[in-house]
């Protein structure tokens, strides 16, 4: 196995292999998983790490929930790449994304706590992120990730248990 790798944006043959790496997340509960057109509909907002050789090792997206508000979502790599820098590489990768979008505050649902710290991510001690008028607005959307950010009742049979977690630009 090479040990280099590059990221580019997902294709549309991706989408089964952001599948396979979702996959063993879901099933230990870490991430969740998703309908195969989710993944099509948003596959825009997603990077892949690809390995020397072709194969697909990871991969990230970055969704825009407001003006100044984005999230890091469903960023898995492959266990042979793990402790690699793969994780690493993707997030810097997106938050440079949503500078580059004018996003200024970066959100995170995660149990891997310690990992987003070192990016400079914070615990959210509250919902005090967003000011209440963007909050009505943000309660229109029927995205599950916003809902999970807005902490809202319909979503708590499918929470996690995981952590809120914020970035300032």
């Amino acid at each position: 196995m090479n040990s280099t790798f590059s990221l580019r944006p997902a294709r549309t043959s991706d989408v089964a292999a952001i599948k396979r790496l979702v996959a063993p997340l879901a099933e230990e509960r870490i991430l969740m998983a998703k309908e195969t057109v989710a993944y099509y509909e948003s596959l825009q907002e997603f990077r892949i790490a690809e390995s020397d050789d072709g194969e697909v090792i990871g991969c990230g997206a970055l969704h825009v929930m407001w003006e100044d508000l984005a999230e890091v979502r469903t960023l898995a790599a492959a266990d042979s790449w793990r402790g690699r820098g793969v994780g690493h590489v993707l997030v810097e990768n997106l938050l440079e994304e949503a500078r580059a979008l004018g996003v200024s505050r970066v959100f995170c649902l995660t149990f891997e706590v310690d990992f987003f710290k070192r990016h400079g991510f914070e615990v959210m001690a509250d919902q005090s992120a967003v000011d209440p008028q963007v909050y009505s607005e943000l309660l229109r959307s029927h995205d599950e990730g916003v809902a999970e950010f807005l902490d809202l009742a319909r979503v708590k049979p499918n929470t996690l248990g995981n952590t809120r977690m914020i970035k300032q630009l």
